[in-house]
């Protein structure tokens, strides 16, 4: 008999907000830049769109050369490990026909669960920033990999 809880104690708290918003972040195998190119990130914002009819919120995201950050909010029955292996799968089909070897990813991922609107907030100009506290452009306006697929309003 298992007496294990439905949810980690850590989520029980949280249980009230239905449908959560999750912070996930995850990276290539051995931190390799190969993520920030036009066919790649195109994987990602079509994955969004296809998946959005279904209950698969992608929000707001920045990928960077060697991880990606974003927003995402999921309805019953999707779950955050599956949701990100397939859009780790989606992507790394990307990366073949670019002439990137597999394996692309390190394991599992980062997930942080968004109590609030201020904590959504912050976050969100944390990233947003990321590419320029990585040097890769002067103003987060000017990284052309960073956007919002699915409004997600708290």
């Amino acid at each position: 008999m298992n007496t294990q809880p439905a949810h980690p104690p850590r989520m029980i708290p949280f249980q009230k907000y239905g449908h959560p918003v999750w912070f996930i972040t995850f990276g290539t195998l051995d931190r390799r830049p190969i993520l920030a190119r036009a066919e790649v990130y195109r994987s990602l914002v079509d994955f969004g769109a296809r998946q959005a009819p279904r209950g698969i919120a992608l929000g707001r995201h920045v990928v960077m050369p060697d991880h990606i950050h974003l927003f995402l909010r999921l309805a019953p029955p999707y779950e955050t490990g599956a949701t990100v292996g397939f859009l780790k799968k989606a992507m790394s089909a990307a990366l073949t026909r670019v002439g990137e070897k597999a394996p692309h990813w390190q394991p599992g991922y980062f997930d942080h669960l968004v109590r609030d609107a201020r904590g959504y907030s912050g976050k969100w100009e944390y990233v947003y920033q990321n590419p320029v506290r990585a040097g890769l452009v002067e103003s987060a306006e000017q990284w052309p990999y960073s956007g919002e697929i699915v409004p997600i309003v708290y």
